[in-house]
């Protein structure tokens, strides 16, 4: 139980921290329907161990705002109505420092759980809210990103940011997977999401996995050969999407007088060739690929391949449709609406990526989004 405590307090701790560099004008900002404010993060992650843990634990509990399910719940259609998506970042109120209050309630109120004995079962959802938290100190990150970027000032969020510009460490090389069947899914005895489950085999025909991913420079090579303008490159929908937002690079990528730049965490850079391209979307990726005559790994073939090579720099984006693996079962309670609703229209993305959170990684993780999103820290890896 005071490892479980500790855990909880070291995560609660860290999100709190990626936000020391913010101003309280900084807390509010929603620049798209797909990001949140930082506010909404800090006081969704309170939530759910406020909705899932403590109500759960005590019919005495007594809520800190019984107006905050409204405003804080995500898409939990099982606890009744909730804001607009959109509509987060008009929010004023509850201001930062109420939001703050309310983290420290919900820590206080844990903690004295956590020294009580309590069930396995709340234990595990209690672990459930920590890995919930780390996936939002993620989001907080590509959100402040996203948000920051549409300031024409390019503020910084963190001068030392560096993260963004690793390169591969090794030399490129081609590393044959050999023809079989193959076992898919987590099979630890440790902590996984219920998407990963359902371990079952896979037949694969042999291929050839770069051990490298692409980087700015490949892909600026792209662009100049005319991957933008060519149709033949593209998924239709891909194509309308291009076509539709003209489009001419990658998200975070500006060309000013002459010379590429590229928006960070620590503000406008000039654009590093050797760094490992980031934020590129799927019908991008994808587009790349055939450029290149090859193609994007199933996310079958990125699992057992991925012990040959190095990862954890960029969400690396599959040739995957997210769907349920064979025998996978849907909670019946409201965590049931966690992963199984979502697996409809979504490509997956295997691996984890240069903000993910420490031990917030394992080569089993199913991350999955639209094909068009590219706020992510999303990659490229080849297949031939």
């Amino acid at each position: 139980m005071n490892d479980l405590l500790e855990k909880y307090k070291e995560t609660r701790k860290e999100t709190e921290r990626i936000c020391k560099t913010l101003l309280v004008e900084d807390y509010n900002l929603q620049a798209a329907f797909f990001v949140s404010p930082a506010k909404w993060h800090l006081g969704h992650t309170s939530w759910f161990f406020e909705q899932f843990v403590l109500k759960e634990a005590s019919s005495n509990y007594e809520e800190f705002c019984p107006k905050y399910s409204f405003i804080f719940n995500s898409y939990y259609q099982t606890f009744g109505e909730k804001i607009v998506r959109n509509k987060r970042g008009l929010l004023s109120r509850p201001i930062v420092e109420k939001v703050f209050e309310y983290r420290k309630y919900i820590d206080q109120q844990i903690q004295e759980l956590l020294e009580k004995s309590i069930s396995e079962e709340f234990q595990k959802t209690i672990y459930l809210g920590i890995q919930h938290e780390q996936q939002h100190q993620e989001l907080l990150l590509t959100d402040i990103k996203f948000n920051f970027y549409q300031n024409p000032l390019k503020p910084a969020f963190d001068s030392t940011f560096q993260r963004i510009f690793a390169k591969n460490k090794t030399k490129q090389k081609w590393v044959k997977i050999p023809e079989g069947l193959y076992t898919i899914g987590h099979q630890k005895d440790s902590f996984c999401y219920d998407n990963e489950l359902g371990v079952h085999q896979v037949f694969l025909q042999e291929f050839e996995i770069s051990n490298q991913y692409v980087t700015n420079r490949e892909y600026l090579e792209f662009m100049e050969d005319g991957g933008y303008e060519d149709f033949r490159l593209w998924l239709d929908e891909g194509w309308n999407w291009v076509t539709k937002n003209q489009l001419e690079s990658p998200l975070y990528w500006e060309k000013t007088k002459g010379n590429w730049k590229q928006f960070t965490l620590s503000g406008e850079k000039n654009l590093d060739l050797d760094s490992i391209l980031c934020h590129v979307s799927f019908y991008e990726a994808n587009a790349f690929a055939n450029w290149k005559k090859m193609r994007l790994p199933t996310e079958f073939e990125w699992e057992i391949a991925s012990d040959t090579f190095e990862w954890g720099e960029r969400w690396e984006w599959t040739n995957s449709a997210y769907l349920p693996y064979p025998n996978f079962k849907v909670s019946a309670d409201a965590k049931g609406e966690y992963n199984g609703k979502f697996m409809s229209n979504q490509m997956v993305l295997r691996g984890s990526s240069c903000v993910t959170s420490k031990g917030h990684s394992r080569k089993t993780y199913r991350n999955f989004f639209h094909p068009e999103e590219s706020w992510q820290f999303s990659g490229i890896r080849l297949v031939k």
